[in-house]
């Protein structure tokens, strides 16, 4: 099921009311859980917030090694 702690609704009344949910949850920045028949089938959530791509991946690389040196092993398609 989906987390009681969310708001939730029906997917008749998300139809009639979707534009301005829209707005509520991209001011808010807090998902919507849409149900049919009580279930969950599909979640609103706000766009992430936009990044410097310059950088974005500063740190993230745990290990360095060698990657123009070619390596010594032969591959099959060479044979």
């Amino acid at each position: 099921m989906h987390p009681t702690n969310q708001a939730t609704i029906g997917a008749g009344a998300f139809k009639s009311q979707c534009l301005k949910l829209i707005d509520t949850v991209a001011e808010t920045r807090e998902p919507l859980i849409i149900t049919k028949h009580g279930k969950a089938v599909a979640q609103l959530v706000p766009m992430p917030e936009a990044i410097d791509l310059l950088g974005a991946l500063k740190g993230s690389v745990l290990h360095a090694t060698d990657i123009v040196t070619p390596l010594d092993n032969e591959w099959d398609a060479v044979r």
